[in-house]
């Protein structure tokens, strides 16, 4: 399958004016009711091949700068120069081992996030649309009906076919132009913002669990967990999902009879969501705060007695990694599930397939009584939702008005969790607004926030200063030998409430 970029099919004379103008037409998605503004990284782009193994051969063919996996594998993005970019994809799409090749590009809201495409577009069609239609519209633009979106009605995930003229964002927006298409939404694969974990010295004592006061410990500041314990510390059959980088499930803190149930690793591909690389350290961490066991060392966490549902995610975000995640998790049997991560974004609407994803599993799973979907908030001392007048960040990642939207975290399904600090007192780098349910403990540190262009950076201003408050103490890494470790923060706080690149 090949996309051609760019196309000239003409607009449906009965639609005219819906829809961004012709000059628009691949400068425009649409995404969560919105408009948003795209436009080309000059120096990269994706592929997806026939087969993983063509790839040494592609290399060698096409002599990049740089060359990484992208979504778990599914897409290849290449690093070329500016002044090569063009004519290297028009290579790549030529070559036998290409199945389909495209631009990448950046959303004008979060001008440091990159978005990748796929060959999937969400088509909403008008309650009133008979199937035959339907199937004759997408075909107008070179689209197949790959199957229904189930709790929409009239709502279809489509495929591009080696018909379309056009890239996914192109036909998305002919697709809304029609006057039976009410959403027409490319599926766009973003990076996961990366994981912050400070190195701090081991403390003692879990003070966010309980404590009797202290240096650096105000009253109030812990979770009242001993009161919590009078009545339950958990039982196997609720079982908390954690989504995350991956886990020492040999870890004695996350062992124990009956508690791991029905792991999963979405990048691999197995039953195994161990960590592979060295930096893939986050999910153990958060792992023991939630269900660290009861065992008479190392920690324990807020929920010991509950089952443990270890999922490791593939880094990256588009419609069908949080169907996966969300509808895996269902299946298995999750009653929390818990999510320490955010897009790297900072304006980030949900998709229709997103939204839908989460709304059937608050309610219907567990049963049909519904999940419990825990969001943490963020870590860059940001709005969920707003604008603010940016100055001072590192590098210029962002400056001047700039929209603030975290989709997860508003979502009305999800318990949205900032972070409060050992002295009772909002944490520097949490995230706030009107969508958070409730704060919970979690370490004080500067804000800061992951963007795929200059990596983790400060928030502007950088803050410097002391930040007084102590840190939590939680599992570690330890290849099979139980230890702890000190970490924050925000993605720490939603625990309590039950990229690499290659040389070319």
């Amino acid at each position: 399958m090949t996309f051609s970029l760019p196309g000239n099919a003409p607009p449906d004379p009965e639609s005219a004016g819906a829809g961004p103008r012709e000059a628009l037409i691949g400068d425009i998605i649409q995404r969560g009711g919105e408009e948003l503004r795209v436009e080309k990284v000059p120096t990269r782009f994706t592929t997806r091949l026939h087969h993983p193994q063509d790839l040494s051969q592609l290399r060698s063919d096409l002599n990049p700068l740089g060359v990484r996996a992208v979504a778990g594998g599914q897409l290849v993005e290449w690093q070329v120069s500016e002044a090569m970019l063009e004519v290297t994809i028009e290579q790549a799409r030529r070559h036998p081992a290409v199945r389909f090749a495209s631009h990448v590009y950046r959303l004008a809201e979060s001008p440091q996030t990159w978005v990748y495409l796929t060959d999937e577009i969400t088509v909403q069609f008008a309650p009133d649309t008979e199937l035959a239609r339907v199937e004759a519209t997408l075909a107008t633009v070179g689209l197949a009906i790959a199957q229904p979106l189930i709790g929409i009605p009239n709502t279809f995930i489509t495929r591009v076919t080696p018909a379309a003229a056009e890239n996914p964002i192109k036909l998305a927006n002919r697709l809304i132009r029609q006057p039976n298409v009410m959403v027409a939404e490319p599926n766009l694969v973003i990076e996961i913002s990366g994981l912050h974990r400070p190195n701090d010295d081991l403390y003692p004592q879990q003070w966010h669990l309980f404590h009797n006061g202290g240096r650096n410990l105000s009253a109030g500041s812990h979770i009242q967990s001993e009161a919590a314990w009078g009545l339950t510390r958990g039982s196997r059959s609720v079982v908390i999902a954690i989504s995350d980088d991956g886990f020492d499930l040999d870890h004695p803190d996350l062992q124990g009879v009956g508690k791991i149930v029905s792991p999963i690793d979405l990048q691999d591909k197995d039953a195994v969501p161990l960590p592979i690389q060295a930096h893939e350290n986050h999910g153990t961490a958060v792992a023991g705060l939630a269900i660290g066991e009861e065992n008479g060392t190392g920690i324990v966490g807020v929920a010991p007695g509950c089952g443990f549902m270890p999922i490791r995610t593939t880094g990256f975000i588009d419609d069908a990694s949080i169907e996966q995640l969300f509808g895996e998790a269902m299946r298995r049997g999750a009653a929390v599930i818990s999510c320490s991560w955010s897009p790297a974004s900072n304006y980030f609407p949900l998709t229709t397939r997103m939204t839908n994803a989460l709304t059937r599993a608050a309610t219907e799973g567990r049963n049909g009584k519904g999940c419990v979907i825990v969001f943490s908030a963020g870590n860059a001392n940001r709005p969920l939702s707003g604008t603010l007048n940016e100055a001072q960040w590192p590098q210029n990642a962002l400056s001047g008005p700039t929209k603030w939207l975290s989709g997860f975290a508003i979502h009305p399904d999800v318990i949205a969790v900032s972070a409060s600090t050992s002295l009772n007192t909002k944490a520097a780098y949490s995230n706030w607004g009107e969508h958070i349910a409730v704060a919970a403990p979690s370490n004080n540190a500067p804000p800061s926030m992951a963007l795929p262009r200059v990596g983790t950076v400060a928030t502007g201003p950088e803050v410097r200063q002391y930040l007084p408050g102590l840190g939590m103490v939680t599992s570690d890494r330890t290849q099979g030998v139980g230890s702890t470790s000190i970490i924050s923060p925000t993605a720490l706080a939603a625990p309590p409430v039950p990229a690499r690149w290659w040389p070319g």
